[in-house]
């Protein structure tokens, strides 16, 4: 019991001697030197971030070691200046520490080494120890013990000392050449990964399906490793290019703290190069492995237009087909405006749009979503929901035909169709039929007027009676 003691004791003492040894040879700065920190996020896990701390330093060659920095900071992007002595403060050498701290890691560093295994007995309670060399810890311990190899860990491991570059925390470690002030304002900036943002919208459509009030969320997630607190916060939207590594970290698990901000005013935008900025008006904390949401803008009474499109196809232009379907799905879509006279008006990140209704007991339902992409100010913004319950169509083709050619390398066919419109509504609804044509095409008989929209497309607005019926004919000549 007394050797037991022993070993603890020495083990404390070494252990107390090797971090006053660390203290006595670098500089420590931790996140109570910090006055300032800002952080930019992109949209592709990047984010720059620029840390402002007042650091007492020594004169002359020293090391610094930078800690709090992100477990997924690019060192090679790191750039440290001094606010306070520019020009006076020299990079010599810097290292990223990012081996942390924990048994694993301290056994891994041992390999080759001798530690000392202390084993109790169960019976007695008694603890003998004896010496090991540990020989690999790839999938599992293999230690020898004398003259035999041992498998696995038999008991308590006692190290002599703490290897230095390991850390309890992500260190960047330089070596500074100082000619100015031992107090002074320096900032630290890199990019880093684990750091994202994304963009998602909330509309709930009013009664009459001609207004939506719209709401934007950035939602953050933070897994670099560390904390950001009181952070100036800013999020760039665009499809910034990047030189990928080869090889990249893997995300780590995170933990979801999802933190609304009632009635918070939106962010506020401006254009950077081709992309735009958007920054938050208040500091922020995004603590790590968290998910938090702030507020991106609120809108009201937005105009919109609903519409129900049956869409075809072009494969039934040149062949013999007959029966194209029965009870085919018409696709319910909305289409609003970005533009300042319609209470928008402003560069919209791309995310998930989801889209609410209330029922006539007044309880919100949802009735869709759909994914945007950046959307500039002045676009039409369009989404599809869904696929209508009550509307249905029913389509055939009810004439084909191979025309003799008019010229060597020109082949005609003429072909009709018919499509059946069903409304099962109390009230009446319009859907717009839109079909792809290939090549010179031609109408050459149809039951309602078309519009070509593009040089390939036909496209009819057919009004439908409440719970009846209309049918589109219509025959086309193509060339090919």
């Amino acid at each position: 019991m007394f050797l037991t003691r022993l070993l603890v004791f020495s083990f404390l003492v070494s252990i107390s001697a090797q971090v006053l040894a660390n203290e006595l040879e670098e500089t420590r700065s931790t996140l109570q030197d910090q006055q300032n920190v800002s952080v930019t996020i992109y949209n592709d896990n990047l984010a720059l971030v620029k840390d402002q701390r007042r650091i007492q330093i020594k004169g002359g060659v020293f090391t610094l070691a930078f800690r709090d920095v992100s477990a997924q900071i690019r060192p090679e992007t790191a750039l440290l200046r001094s606010l306070s002595n520019p020009g006076k403060l020299t990079v010599i050498e810097q290292n990223f520490d990012f081996d942390l701290l924990t048994p694993a890691k301290l056994l891994e560093k041992y390999v080759g080494k001798t530690v000392t295994i202390i084993r109790t007995n169960p019976a007695t309670g008694a603890e003998t120890s004896e010496q090991a060399q540990v020989l690999s810890v790839n999938n599992g311990v293999v230690l020898k013990i004398g003259d035999r190899i041992e498998t696995g860990i038999p008991g308590r491991i006692v190290y002599a000392d703490v290897p230095p570059n390991l850390r309890d925390r992500p260190t960047l470690v330089m070596s500074l050449d100082n000619n100015g002030a031992a107090q002074q304002e320096m900032e630290l900036s890199y990019l880093t990964g684990g750091l994202g943002w994304k963009a998602d919208y909330v509309a709930e459509l009013n009664a009459n399906d001609d207004k939506l009030d719209l709401s934007g969320w950035v939602t953050l997630t933070n897994t670099s490793g560390t904390t950001y607190r009181n952070a100036r916060l800013q999020l760039v939207a665009g499809d910034v290019n990047q030189v990928h590594p080869e090889m990249r970290q893997m995300p780590r698990a995170v933990n979801y703290d999802m933190a609304k901000a009632a009635a918070a005013p939106r962010m506020a935008e401006e254009s950077l190069l081709e992309y735009h900025l958007y920054t938050l008006d208040h500091l922020t904390t995004l603590a790590e492995n968290q998910t938090k949401q702030v507020s991106l803008l609120s809108a009201f009474n937005v105009p919109m237009r609903k519409e129900l499109l049956l869409h075809g196809a072009d494969y039934y232009y040149q062949s013999s087909y007959g029966e194209l379907g029965q009870k085919m799905k018409v696709g319910v879509f909305v289409e609003f405006d970005n533009k300042e006279n319609t209470h928008l008006g402003i560069p919209l990140p791309k995310g998930v749009v989801r889209v609410y209704k209330k029922d006539s007991a007044g309880n919100t339902q949802f009735v869709g979503e759909d994914r945007i992409d950046h959307t500039p100010k002045n676009e039409k913004i369009r989404l599809k929901l869904g696929e209508s319950f009550d509307v249905t169509a029913d389509k055939k083709q009810t004439d084909f035909k191979k025309l003799s050619p008019l010229s060597k390398g020109n082949v005609l066919f003429e072909s009709a169709y018919e499509i059946v419109l069903k409304n099962a509504k109390k009230e009446s609804i319009t859907v717009t039929v839109q079909e792809p044509i290939p090549a010179d095409w031609k109408i050459l008989q149809e039951t309602y007027p078309h519009e070509k929209s593009t040089s390939n497309t036909a496209v009819w607005k057919i009004a439908i009676p409440p719970e009846g019926t209309s049918t589109l004919n219509y025959r086309v000549l193509v060339r090919y």
